[in-house]
């Protein structure tokens, strides 16, 4: 595993999307030819599928320095009515461009830090979504929260306007590891969210976990772990500490050398994942594990397991339309993303009814190759011959390699990530991506893959 190790831990994309951001081409995008996509998706979609909504709240109080998403940190609450306003204005420029209401499907609140706001914000800025929309009869709503202050009004609120999933960011329990990622929360804290969240009658409760932050050992992911196991969530997410300070520089706060080794590193992962399939739960697509009752382990068995911007989902919808700063739409011929920055978001938002900043158009290999890495990357699993794929010597030679070193197998037209080759399936994926080594990926632009 060692040798695996030093040969694939090099950058490489998430594949949170095909093509990977870097290498979108429309800059700046053109928005009429936007505006086509989403609409001819949304006409052939919206009735049977319904469509997925992502709201981008980018507010936090304090600044956790491991983080690398798109956030603000500021206390001055007065930001959440005029931001709020403006996710609203953007939403009334796509709903202009629909000849009868949107059924929501899937909704999810992230961040940033939802539960900055305000419940009575929150169920504001919903009120106003759902009225002008139609709800799917199999409507699905989630958030995200920080334990320490999503609050009672938060999780009744949010449940009385249809909300049953909620995640936790846990991260480590660990108090050392906490100090130097500025995320201090205690494990009674958790608890008291989570013991009141399932008493409300949230049906499904995720915690966030992560390896490979600074001064984590074995010990405090064991420690963890156990602790994590006493409060028996649905879902657990073990994610690898992307280690990005020319993205981030909050994350200069420590040394490299505080950070696990790469093969320190993998065992923290090894060391979780062995615990958790101990504790009952099921290892699913990339860092994600499921109680066995959990709808995602029900798909992942059936091969219909989904995965968009938001995650990992049951929710097969092929348009979504991303509010707020940063945040991404996707309607599957065609990516765009908004502004950053919450002032030129809000400006261009109500100037011009939208903010986006850049985009790709997917060719028709794109989409193919789309459909294959994240079939991969849900599923493990792929049949070569559904897709109009070209096999060239070149590819062949990858793959080959692949099998003898154990991280696929393959049967025919099959295509089958092993146990071994699991933690390399982002390596694996990239096989296929006819962008991955054109000059973007000589940038720092990429997390390693282990």
């Amino acid at each position: 595993m060692k040798d695996l190790i030093s040969k694939y831990n090099v950058p490489v994309p998430r594949y949170t999307s095909y093509p990977a951001v870097p290498y979108w081409k429309a800059q700046p995008l053109d928005v009429e030819h936007w505006m086509e996509q989403v609409r001819s998706c949304y006409h052939s979609t919206n009735q049977d599928q319904g469509i997925s909504l992502y709201l981008h709240l980018p507010f936090c109080e304090s600044l956790c320095t491991y983080c690398g998403c798109n956030k603000r940190i500021t206390k001055n609450h007065q930001v959440e009515i005029p931001y709020l306003s403006s996710l609203l204005a953007e939403w009334q420029t796509y709903l202009d461009h629909f000849d009868h209401p949107p059924r929501i499907r899937e909704l999810h609140l992230g961040g940033g830090t939802p539960t900055f706001f305000g419940a009575r914000n929150l169920k504001w800025l919903i009120d106003q979504v759902i009225g002008s929309s139609k709800l799917h009869p199999e409507f699905d709503f989630g958030f995200e929260g920080s334990p320490n202050n999503t609050t009672m009004e938060h999780l009744d609120t949010l449940y009385q306007l249809g909300f049953r999933r909620l995640s936790l960011g846990v991260q480590d329990f660990d108090l050392r590891v906490q100090q130097a990622i500025n995320r201090i929360q205690s494990f009674k804290t958790v608890e008291q969210v989570v013991l009141a969240a399932r008493a409300m009658g949230y049906g499904s409760i995720n915690l966030d976990l992560i390896y490979g932050l600074p001064f984590q050992t074995l010990t405090s992911i064991r420690n963890t772990i156990d602790q994590v196991g006493k409060l028996r969530p649905d879902r657990i997410a073990l994610y690898g500490y992307a280690h990005v300070p020319w993205k981030s520089p909050s994350q200069r706060g420590y040394s490299e050398a505080d950070l696990p080794k790469d093969s320190e590193k993998r065992e923290l992962y090894e060391t979780g994942k062995r615990m958790l399939i101990e504790l009952g739960y099921v290892e699913i697509g990339m860092d994600h594990f499921a109680l066995e009752s959990d709808d995602l382990v029900k798909a992942y068995r059936y091969g219909t397991l989904h995965r968009n911007f938001m995650g990992y989902t049951v929710s097969n919808t092929e348009l979504l339309i991303g509010l707020g700063t940063s945040a991404i739409s996707d309607t599957g011929t065609a990516y765009a993303q908004n502004h950053k920055t919450v002032e030129t978001y809000q400006q261009l938002v109500h100037q011009q009814g939208l903010a986006l900043f850049r985009g790709h158009f997917l060719s028709n290999r794109d989409q193919v190759t789309n459909k294959l890495i994240r079939q991969l990357i849900c599923n493990n699993l792929v049949m070569l011959d559904q897709y109009q794929l070209e096999i060239s010597s070149e590819l062949e030679q990858h793959l080959t390699c692949l099998e003898n070193e154990g991280l696929i197998e393959r049967k025919g037209s099959m295509l089958k990530v092993t146990q071994t080759g699991k933690p390399f399936i982002r390596n694996v994926c990239s096989t296929f991506d006819q962008y991955y080594g054109l000059p973007a990926a000589n940038e720092q632009v990429f997390s390693k893959a282990v």
